[in-house]
């Protein structure tokens, strides 16, 4: 064996390399630690800016929708105010305002009208601001009696114009957007109709979202918001030129307006705003977009914390990456230092494997050799035992052609006594013709008991078993069995070698006629075909079948259900051995209808030629 070789034993350039690769190895930490932290100084604002250009993105599009949403749920109401005035119950009133059955009758049909649409409230004033019916006239906050001259909407009404207004309800303390137009009774304006909406079920949608949302009047301050907390806040600083404006309409009635503590930033085009609350103070990334119609500004914020968790997960991965790519640099710089080393060891291993190698090869080829040659020896013992317990049967064989010759040779003396030359010569001509089939069984007997040396070749199946059911004939009589066969027209050719297929077939037939002995049904089923690129030669008995415990053993060498004396349990063995030298496959299975079916797939001689061509 090789004995390690100790450090002192190295090479002086493989100690220096280790030196080199120590060095390489500190300039590369260097250049890793140069790395991480430009990527930290320079890298994360970048990537916090390309995350902020996502996010932007997003929002933009989520404040397209709300604003949509938004405009989309009011335009609904804007024309009824002026389809409601048209009523005669409402042009009655205006034409006479103190009636009492004229009220009584505006106020119902304005109940069950705002029941329909499930809008707040609906509500009829005259020219002086006076409401003189409305919706919830039986409610205990009606606006019946109440004047709203003050407010914006029922200035422009009066004065003959479409108008819109949110506000803080004075009566009923609840927010709306209002939609007011004129009433005209015989080509006059005769007063003003109000239609309020409730924007409660708006701004419910955008609680509990990915994004906040904010409208604000032009003073700055927050009406609708999806955060309770911001309502009534400004955006903008409260100067007292906005209080007093605001004051004025008496937008928010008595709500206490305040500023939103806000502190403002932007990034590349991005407005930021850190907005503080009690305990904690978080940034957004506002987008806002005024609606004209309205005379409104809608906003969307979003929370930019996931923004910079995603930068800095960003960077810590890639700062991973770094460390991980130094760490293959090391190890590849580590190994290229032993390289050296290696080689040299791994040269000297080599030729030593090469060595064993070729004495194993050696060795396992004179195994092989015997192998072969003790396969040989034990197909030619198989051969002989199988015509070893066929010995009685050909004998009797033997005997029985041999009395009638001897019969007929005295009957034919005593008829050429008698001048009976003719049936002389009959009796000499049936010696004659069992001696020819005492010599055609003994032909058949010497070419099965050889040791075969042959090479694989077109092989006819029609002619391998005539020469089977000659040397199996005596036991056939024996177990009074009968061979049916079906090979095709023309038989089939296969590639193998005459004598050993003849031994296979000689094998299972005479198997299958010590199960036909015996039984009621003794035939024995012989086929050949081609089935796809294969030649199946099948055998068939009807016996009792094969049981799977025996299936898994029957072709195992000294493998036997006969009884002691009646065989050595290697007929089958030598045969599956046989058809894998020629490169087919031998099997058992049971037949469908009973009896057991041995299958033999070989290679077609032509196909084998063809290939060779």
């Amino acid at each position: 064996m090789l004995s390690r070789r100790s450090p002192a034993a190295v090479p002086d350039r493989v100690e220096e390399m280790l030196r080199n690769a120590r060095r390489s190895l500190v300039l590369l930490a260097a250049v890793l630690l140069s790395a991480a932290v430009g990527v930290i100084g320079w890298g994360l604002p970048f990537v916090t800016l390309r995350f902020m250009n996502e996010a932007s993105l997003q929002a933009g599009s989520a404040l397209r929708l709300a604003v949509s949403a938004l405009s989309g749920q009011l335009k609904r109401y804007e024309p009824l105010p002026a389809l409601i005035s048209d009523h005669d119950d409402i042009k009655d009133l205006l034409a006479s305002p103190g009636d009492p059955g004229l009220r009584m009758a505006a106020n119902v049909y304005l109940r069950d009208i705002n029941a329909l649409l499930k809008s707040s409230d609906i509500y009829v004033m005259t020219l002086d601001g006076e409401t003189i019916a409305a919706s919830n006239y039986a409610g205990p906050a009606t606006f019946v009696g109440q004047n709203f001259s003050y407010r914006p909407y029922f200035q422009d009404a009066a004065a003959g114009r479409q108008a819109r207004f949110y506000a803080l309800g004075t009566t009923s303390a609840k927010r709306g957007y209002y939609f007011a137009a004129p009433v005209t009774v015989a080509g006059a304006i005769r007063g003003v109709i109000v239609f309020k909406v409730d924007i409660d079920a708006i701004e419910g949608s955008w609680r509990g979202g990915e994004y906040k949302i904010i409208v604000n009047d032009p003073e700055g301050i927050i009406f609708m918001s999806g955060s309770p907390a911001w309502l009534y806040s400004s955006v903008l600083p409260l100067t007292k030129e906005r209080l007093a404006r605001t004051a004025e309409s008496r937008r928010y009635s008595d709500a206490v307006l305040r500023e939103l503590p806000i502190r403002r930033a932007s990034l590349a085009g991005h407005a930021l705003m850190q907005i503080a609350a009690p305990g904690d103070t978080r940034e957004y990334l506002s987008l806002s977009q005024y609606v004209g119609d309205a005379d409104w500004t809608v906003s969307v914020l979003m929370d930019t914390a996931s923004v910079h968790s995603q930068a800095r997960t960003a960077i810590v991965a890639l700062v991973l990456l770094l460390c991980v790519a130094g760490l293959v640099g090391g190890v590849l710089i580590q190994r290229r230092a032993r390289l050296t080393e290696r080689i040299e060891m791994e040269s000297r291993a080599k030729a030593e494997l090469e060595h064993r190698v070729e004495e194993r090869t050696a060795d396992l080829a004179r195994v092989n050799l015997e192998l072969r040659k003790t396969q040989a020896d034990l197909i030619q013992a198989g051969k002989l035992a199988g015509l070893g317990q066929m010995s009685a049967a050909l004998s009797h064989e033997f005997n029985q052609p041999l009395a009638a010759a001897k019969t007929y040779a005295d009957s034919a003396a005593v008829l050429l006594d008698r001048a009976r030359y003719d049936d002389a010569r009959g009796n000499l001509s049936r010696i004659s013709s069992l001696i020819d089939r005492m010599a055609a069984i003994s032909r058949h007997l010497r070419n099965f008991a050889r040791k075969p040396n042959e090479k694989l070749g077109p092989v006819s199946v029609a002619d391998v078993l005539g020469d089977t059911l000659e040397i199996v004939s005596v036991r056939l009589a024996t177990a009074g069995a009968e061979v049916l066969s079906d090979l095709g027209s023309p038989p089939p050719v296969v590639r193998a070698g005459s004598v050993r297929l003849q031994q296979v077939l000689v094998n299972i037939i005479s198997n299958a006629a010590d199960v036909a002995e015996g039984r009621d049904d003794r035939r024995i089923h012989v086929s050949a075909r081609h089935e796809g690129e294969r030649v199946v030669i099948e055998v068939r008995d009807h016996g009792p079948g094969v049981q799977p415990a025996i299936a898994e053993r029957i072709f195992d060498p000294f493998f036997t259900t006969k009884g002691v004396g009646k065989g050595l349990g290697l007929g089958l063995s030598i045969s599956y051995n046989i058809v894998k030298d020629f490169g087919g496959n031998l099997t058992v299975a049971n037949h469908e209808e009973g009896g057991a079916v041995f299958r033999i797939e070989l290679e077609p001689a032509a196909a084998h030629q063809q290939a060779a061509e």
